[in-house]
């Protein structure tokens, strides 16, 4: 009875520890080195997020997070709380009216400013 007991305790406390540090990355709109600030900061406020890392160029956001203290939807609202848009959601008007001019993704202009910059840098 003893060895049950004991494997049931050691096969629960074996599957409570697979699963604090859980990966994911999610695509996130922005342009610049100051989305990827704002970006990274919602995550990491976010409890339990242990890395957090947004790509300029390929709007990659690639995280470590503790699924018992949080969850994706979790972080995605706090993402789009800072008024970045994450693949398949859009942050509210007002969320997006809080990032700076520069920082307007949704905005074609701002973007191929972004775009042109990020070509004139890497061919010097």
């Amino acid at each position: 009875m003893k060895t049950i007991v004991i494997l049931i305790m050691l096969t629960a406390s074996l599957g409570y520890g697979q699963n604090k540090n859980a990966k994911a990355s999610m695509e996130v709109n922005g342009v610049c080195m100051m989305c990827k600030t704002r970006i990274e900061k919602a995550c990491y406020k976010t409890k339990g997020v242990k890395s957090a890392v947004w790509n300029v160029n390929t709007h990659e956001l690639r995280l470590i997070y503790d699924e018992r203290k949080t969850d994706i939807n979790t972080i995605q609202s706090n993402i789009l709380g800072v008024g970045h848009d994450v693949k398949d959601l859009k942050a509210t008007d007002e969320a997006y009216a809080t990032v700076h001019p520069c920082c307007r993704y949704r905005d074609n202009e701002v973007r191929k400013d972004h775009e042109d910059n990020t070509i004139k840098e890497r061919d010097k």
